[in-house]
């Protein structure tokens, strides 16, 4: 039965590129209707929830060994191996199935809608899927079979747990593992033989005795040894586990509800399935409220920026690594919800849950088998790493947490309120992380300005051939992705020498100087700066820098770039965001619809609409100083998004120090600007307002450099910059910035590298 047609229905035209879940829809997924009473939103309710987790268990155990202790998912293996693989589909839907089967207290209604029958030896069979005993019963038997005898070439043992680098995978699939035992104990743990049990704890135990990867990793421990604990099998070595985990976390904590993962500046969205995650659950599983106490308010911290970085579509960011895990990026969300630690009201914290669920599965996340795929909206490469594999993406399961929350409590029975991307523009700097967001209520994009993530690590050298385009860009957003590696990038500041045609440099190592927002976030910016790295082979520039700092407001972003060091000649290469022309966008590009594509019937936003749908579709970048345009540069690889796409550009030439240095250009990213509108460096009065910009374009801003400083102005407002040191100054506004409310000159802010 299809969900009946109303006024403001928001699922989407057929023809935009969109596929909506249908309610006949295969036997691995039967949704129930719509609530557009309770959730007008996304439609969506618990029971919709517990629809997914169940189809998509009952989709991946059709590809279960005999026994049940690995799932061997159709697709390309990982770096990690088959066997590893296989651990991987046991442990992470384990994962959903334990949040699934918690948050019903064990009970699981029609075995969560395994239908009688047997398993059939074909996965691939029409109809076939798991059947028989129930659904923790057979993670039981996988459990049982996988421990008896590990590392064993046979079709159930389970790899060893192994150190970091090597064979160190099956030790993040422990903690999942571990986590769903926590979680179900009464149900599958304490129904066990003791057999099985000491089995299950000696393989567990070895991710308490090897080495972790130097980041997240050392929660794995931290998890397994919460488990033994919480079964009585506790010891020295338990503790020391939990204790190592939690001193290092402290350590990578870096204020305004970030931490970084590891010892870098890795700050991605770990932050909220990893490194908030397993602490507070752990605390909360524990009923340790000293730890929460400790925890719980990092993690309210945090949700007050991350709600914001959640598109008008539900789309999260894209951006760091891992990003098939998809609507894992709500489990914080969830976490907050489940603990109390949020300052989003209950029906933010669905809609915000809801949108990313729904936008996936509405975007081809599911192929026709049910499985999740390797990718983005469908199977994308270059979301991957080298150690995704096929049930790599059901990490995405965390993000079930959500099912631990009652059902009577406010999470699921109040309405669907909208999302903090939905509401007034907004700017909001995270000087911590070194992130500026900014987000537009008209068309619900939400955009990232990074000046402070690169994961490199501190011991680690600078390669152009390491660059990595999920970190390295200037911007990101929910609409759009960035482009592949072996493509021209979007969003990046390039140089090439004098006399080494072709070789661009790349953006590595980013040290943060600094980063303000107004009180009210109608304004704010950031600022970095970075050493350009070259192709080997080529020369050695000594002390060349790159300054950079982007002002944002509304839709507007003014990137400022700074050349220190280079030799005469040198050229500057600027680029924009990587839209999709109007032919390439839609059904066409297989991968849901690239920005700019028409939304369906209905005033509202909805989950339903593709990424950034009403007017997302062109990225514009203009010259201000020092750079004139250039030839569009083309990125046949495409993106996330869109199957092949086109990248604005300017160039420029280093004229010598000083002004002639400096290069600035006016991006947007939505609605095109009026015809013959051009944001001029020149023309503009005292305060950085050109003569004539009135009424609705007065927002524009306007860039204009004299004496060696840039100030970029807007009605009633706007900023100075001034170098050597790099110095931000507010002025002749009714907001400065964070410190407080002015209606003359701001406080500067003055950044100095180191």
């Amino acid at each position: 039965m299809t969900a009946p047609e109303r006024p403001g229905d928001l699922r989407p035209l057929r023809n935009d590129g969109l596929r909506p879940l249908r309610h006949d829809a295969p036997h691995w997924l039967r949704l129930p209707p719509y609530d557009w009473e309770l959730s007008p939103h996304t439609g969506y309710t618990r029971a919709h929830w517990e629809a997914v987790a169940d189809g998509m268990l009952r989709a991946a155990w059709r590809w279960a060994t005999p026994r049940g202790a690995l799932l061997h998912l159709p697709g390309r293996a990982s770096v990690s191996g088959v066997r590893s693989d296989g651990l991987e589909g046991y442990a992470r839907t384990f994962l959903a199935a334990a949040f699934r089967s918690a948050g019903t207290h064990g009970v699981e209604p029609g075995a969560h809608g395994v239908e009688p029958g047997a398993r059939s030896a074909d996965p691939g069979a029409s109809g076939a899927g798991p059947t028989g005993p129930g659904l923790l019963e057979r993670y039981a038997a996988g459990l049982a079979a996988g421990t008896r005898t590990p590392g064993r070439e046979d079709t159930e043992s389970w790899p060893p747990i192994l150190g970091h680098p090597g064979r160190g995978q099956p030790m993040v699939e422990s903690a999942s593992v571990a986590l769903g035992l926590r979680l179900t104990r009464p149900w599958l743990w304490d129904q066990l033989e003791e057999g099985v049990r000491e089995r299950a704890e000696a393989w567990l135990r070895g991710a308490l005795r090897h080495a972790p990867a130097p980041n997240n990793w050392y929660l794995f421990p931290l998890t397994v040894a919460g488990f033994l604990e919480s079964v009585g099998r506790g010891d020295s070595e338990t503790a020391g586990a939990i204790e190592r985990g939690l001193s290092l976390l402290e350590g990578w904590w870096r204020g305004e509800g970030w931490y970084a993962d590891g010892d870098g500046r890795a700050f991605d969205h770990y932050n909220g399935w990893a490194l908030h995650l397993y602490p507070v659950l752990h605390a909360h599983l524990a009923h340790d409220e000293a730890l929460l106490t400790r925890y719980g308010p990092r993690l309210r911290e945090h949700l007050a920026c991350f709600g914001l970085m959640f598109g008008g579509d539900g789309a999260p960011l894209y951006f760091g690594r891992s990003l098939t895990y998809r609507f894992a990026a709500g489990a914080a969300v969830a976490l907050g919800a489940l603990t109390g630690y949020t300052p989003l009201a209950p029906g933010v914290s669905r809609r915000l849950l809801s949108g990313a669920l729904r936008y996936f599965l509405d975007r081809g996340a599911l192929d026709e088998e049910g499985l999740l795929t390797p990718g983005w909206h469908g199977p994308h490469d270059a979301t991957l790493q080298d150690y995704s594999g096929p049930a790599s993406p059901y990490w995405a399961s965390k993000c079930f947490a959500a099912l631990l929350v009652p059902p009577d409590d406010p999470l699921w029975t109040a309405p669907e309120e909208a999302a903090p991307g939905e509401g007034p523009d907004r700017a909001l700097a995270l000087a911590a992380p070194g992130l500026l967001l900014q987000s537009t209520g008209a068309d619900g994009l939400v955009r990232l300005h990074n000046h402070g993530s690169d994961r490199v690590r501190p011991e680690a050298g600078e390669r152009h051939a390491e660059e990595d385009p999920l970190y390295a860009r200037f911007a990101y957003s929910t609409g759009t992705g960035p482009t592949a590696r072996d493509n021209a990038p979007d969003n990046h500041l390039a140089l090439q020498l004098p006399g080494r045609p072709g070789e661009w440099s790349a953006r590595r190592r980013i040290e943060p100087l600094g980063a303000a927002s107004a009180p009210d976030g109608g304004w704010g910016w950031a600022a970095s700066r970075h050493r350009p790295v070259f192709p080997p082979d080529g020369p050695v520039v000594p002390s060349l820098w790159v300054e950079s700092v982007t002002v944002v407001r509304g839709r507007w972003e003014v990137r400022v770039h700074r050349v220190v060091g280079a030799p005469e000649g040198t050229r500057v290469r600027l680029t924009g965001w990587a839209t999709a022309p109007a032919p390439e966008r839609g059904p066409g590009s297989g991968r849901g619809p690239g920005p700019g594509s028409e939304p369906g019937p209905g005033p509202g936003r909805g989950s339903e609409r593709g990424p950034g749908q009403r007017g997302c579709g062109t990225g514009g970048l203009e010259p201000l100083y020092g750079l004139a345009a250039a030839a569009p540069l083309r990125a046949p690889h495409g993106t996330a998004f869109a199957r092949w796409v086109r990248v604005p550009a300017l160039e420029g030439e280093v004229r010598g120090p000083g002004p002639g240095s400096v290069c600035a250009a006016l991006a947007w990213l939505g609605a095109a600007p009026e015809a013959g509108r051009v944001c001029s460096a020149v023309g503009a009065d005292a305060d950085g307002v050109g003569a004539g910009d009135a009424g609705a374009e007065a927002a524009r801003p306007v860039v204009r450099v004299t004496d060696g400083a840039l100030r970029v102005g807007w009605p009633g407002g706007g900023v100075r910059l001034t170098f050597d040191p790099l110095t931000v100054t507010p002025h002749t506004g009714t907001s400065t910035g964070r410190t407080g409310t002015s209606t003359g000159t701001g406080a500067p802010y003055t950044v100095e590298p180191g």
